[in-house]
């Protein structure tokens, strides 16, 4: 009997060890991947025609140029350099260098009179009879092709071994293939070998259009570069390999290279690699290259790629990173140029880019940016108890306390504040009002998207944060604006005594908008959660008495219960203002309801309605799986829920770039992106692009988004809420480890 009953409550126990472990969160583990930069060198000699770059076993990178041949200096990751006149080697400077190469990992150069190195103690100096070639290429014994684009020559020692032409067409590029002992050679319409042997030219390939081409596959295959896509061969029978690769960023290809195996392509617009699954990784712009039309594409210093272009040398990096790393390189960021008066904020009026000439701007959402950036670094002291992430939450605190405190109204929050003297040069010049403290101005207007993002970061700290001090603030901040709002009948009252546009959660405003117009939903569920963090700190029971009458009287539990799908455009009978309210998916709604998520599922009145929210948080996280947004995906996490996309969320935080400069961006003209009709969410492909090819956002922008296409490299955005907080919350929830080196 007693057997029997122990085998009872053992196999129980094991039925409920395996049923958590099957539903439980299985976390990231946090182990080093390769973070992608890139530092910039740019040409600053006027009318220079840069034609090549070759880099050599010790790291030497040197640049061909209508000037002469210049080398990368001064350069640094977001501190661009330039490219200089190279006078290492004196007798260079007198040559007229026309073509530069590598070969065996040394620097070749083609002058007028000859192919010669400085490496091999300079032996190497081939002569041949073509006063302006400007293509070569050698065996390991140097034996050189050398071609002025009409004629060509098999040079060796002080000998002319052959000389040649290609029938009715141009040479534009030579290869030597060592495996078949054989020359490549790239017209403007026609593919050629000749063998270093016994010399016999070949034609293997017709078409049209050629522009470039390298050996590839460990030289199994020919790429061909052309005007309209690339053509693949086969390098044994000659044959080609499928259609004509047009499904590509862009078409107009300018070279084409092999590095370490990887196959890249430089354009008219851009350069781009191709990936193992087939797809591209696309660099346009100033994120990754001084200009948009590539000239030259090799192999650099520590497995680098180099990227010339018209406008300098691009030259793009990688290094192990934990997302941990990443973390603390973006910590650095935000508290050396992001924060202002305590804000969390964006640095403005760049000059192309130069971090040296910015200032801390104002936003209408300072108070959002900061909430979002303070709940991050509550996040991060809750999981490391790190003094300098405590002392950052102070000092944010402090700037959002002031935002109570800097106008006259009692309870209500600014927007923003400013000493005095500068509103014409701010944002929104008309919002901003005189402080009753002297010295300051400060912004009124203040919307509910401050609201439920003071709230979320009140509620963490007061949760999360062991110091009495700041305890004690934030649940007291936590009470003052929700007293304000209970005061006055759910609305924010501004200065003039009159509601703001957006601080509304009056029953009579709320269900004014038919049941498929998001703004019902959305004040439903803010004002719900706001209700319930306040009467789980305070213990006031006028705000589990709002709540519960807002919820049951008043419908506001089946408005944020209402599916997702059943959201979009109001009906033709309803008003103008709910027809505008839904004209299209707004994504600053997004960052309102999951800010207001912890609060609406952590904070809930009791446990059947934490379930009913947790359908609901789950609910909109499955309309916004295809965004990959990492910190929706990390907010869903907090219900438990086992899957909550957490690939897409690490794919998120990984392939975030580290420059968060806005630079332009132009993704509308590729080819390669599968795109869907328009639509109510405002998606425009099937699947979303990553990070590092898209414009620099917050996550109330538009992850489908193309372009970007003013104020090239004018701003910096702060990584404190666009990075910082997804990260530290995914740590502080357990679905990502600490770093595993």
């Amino acid at each position: 009997m007693q057997l029997r009953t122990f085998h009872a409550v053992f196999g129980l126990f094991l039925t409920l060890l395996c049923t958590n472990i099957l539903r439980a969160q299985v976390p990231f583990q946090d182990k080093p991947y390769w973070q992608e930069y890139s530092i910039k060198y740019y040409v600053e000699t006027p009318n220079t025609t840069l034609t090549g770059v070759a880099c050599d076993r010790n790291g030497v990178i040197q640049v061909l140029s209508s000037g002469g041949l210049l080398h990368p200096a001064n350069g640094q990751f977001l501190h661009p350099g330039t490219l200089l006149p190279d006078q290492t080697y004196r007798p260079l400077t007198d040559m007229k260098l026309q073509a530069i190469g590598a070969q065996d990992q040394q620097l070749v150069y083609l002058s007028q009179q000859a192919v010669l190195s400085n490496a091999w103690a300079g032996k190497v100096f081939v002569q041949h009879q073509l006063l302006k070639a400007t293509i070569f290429a050698g065996t390991p014994n140097f034996i050189f092709l050398v071609s002025d684009g009409n004629a060509l020559q098999l040079v060796q020692g002080g000998n002319l071994l052959w000389k040649g032409s290609l029938p009715t067409d141009e040479v534009i590029s030579v290869q030597y293939q060592p495996s078949a002992n054989i020359f490549w050679i790239l017209g403007k319409k026609s593919l050629y070998t000749l063998s270093s042997v016994d010399f016999k030219l070949e034609k293997v390939f017709d078409g049209l259009g050629f522009t470039a081409f390298t050996l590839a596959n460990a030289n199994k295959t020919v790429i061909i570069g052309t005007s309209n896509g690339y053509i693949e061969l086969d390098a044994v029978s000659k044959k080609q390999i499928g259609a004509v690769n047009r499904k590509l960023p862009w078409t107009d290809i300018t070279t084409v290279a092999d590095v370490a195996g990887k196959l890249w392509f430089g354009s008219t617009k851009g350069a781009f690699s191709l990936r193992p699954d087939g797809r591209f990784d696309y660099y346009y712009g100033e994120r990754w290259l001084p200009g948009n039309q590539v000239i030259d594409i090799t192999e650099g210093p520590k497995k680098s790629v180099l990227i010339l272009t018209t406008a300098g040398l691009g030259q793009l990096c990688s290094k192990p990173m934990t997302l941990q790393d990443k973390a603390l390189f973006f910590e650095e960021q935000v508290r050396s140029r992001h924060i202002r008066n305590g804000f969390n904020a964006s640095l403005d009026g760049l000059k192309k880019g130069n971090l040296a000439t910015g200032y801390l701007s104002d936003s209408d959402n300072d108070g959002l940016w900061t909430s979002m950036y303070l709940a991050g670094e509550i996040f991060r002291y809750a999981v490391t108890k790190d003094k300098d992430a405590l002392q950052n939450c102070r000092e944010s605190l402090d700037g959002m306390e002031r935002l109570y405190s800097i106008n006259p109204v009692p309870g209500f929050p600014a927007r923003s504040f400013e000493r005095a003297g500068y509103i014409k040069q701010l944002a929104d010049p008309e919002r901003w009002q005189h402080s009753p403290q002297p010295g300051w101005d400060w912004k009124s207007t203040t919307s509910s998207d401050e609201i439920i993002g003071h709230i979320f970061a009140f509620g963490a700290m007061a949760e999360l944060v062991d110091d009495k001090n700041l305890k004690s603030r934030s649940i007291t901040l936590i009470d003052t604006v929700m007293s304000h709002i209970l005061s006055h009948d759910l609305y924010l009252i501004d200065f003039d005594g009159k509601p703001t546009m957006w601080g509304k959660w009056n029953p009579t405003y709320v269900n004014s908008f038919p049941t498929n117009v998001g703004d019902r939903k959305l004040n439903s569920s803010n004002i719900i959660a706001m209700l319930q963090t306040a009467y789980h700190f305070t213990k006031k029971e006028k705000y589990r008495k709002k709540g519960l009458e807002l919820l049951q009287k008043y419908g506001y539990l089946e408005n944020l219960m209402r599916p997702m799908k059943v959201l979009g455009q109001a009906p033709e009978n309803a008003d103008e203002h709910s027809k505008h309210m839904s004209d299209g998916w707004n994504h600053s709604d997004d960052e309102m309801y999951f800010v207001g998520y912890w609060g609406l599922y952590r904070y809930a009145f009791d446990d059947g309605l934490k379930a009913k929210y947790k359908q609901a948080i789950i609910d909109h996280w499955e309309v916004e799986r295809p965004e990959k947004d990492g910190a929706w995906n990390i907010f869903t996490a907090l219900t438990g829920t086992k899957n909550f996309d957490l690939p897409e969320a690490v794919w998120y935080l990984q392939e975030h770039p580290l420059d968060l400069i806005d630079w332009e961006i132009m993704n509308s003209q590729r080819k390669d992106i599968d795109m869907i009709a328009p639509n109510f969410r405002q998606q425009t492909t099937k699947v979303v692009l990553p990070p590092g090819e898209r414009p620099i956002q917050r996550h109330n922008g538009n992850t489908f988004s193309f372009d970007r296409t003013h104020g090239n490299g004018t701003s910096e955005q702060s990584a404190g809420d666009i990075w910082l907080l997804p990260y530290w919350m995914g740590r502080y929830l357990g679905v990502i480890s600490a770093p595993i080196k």
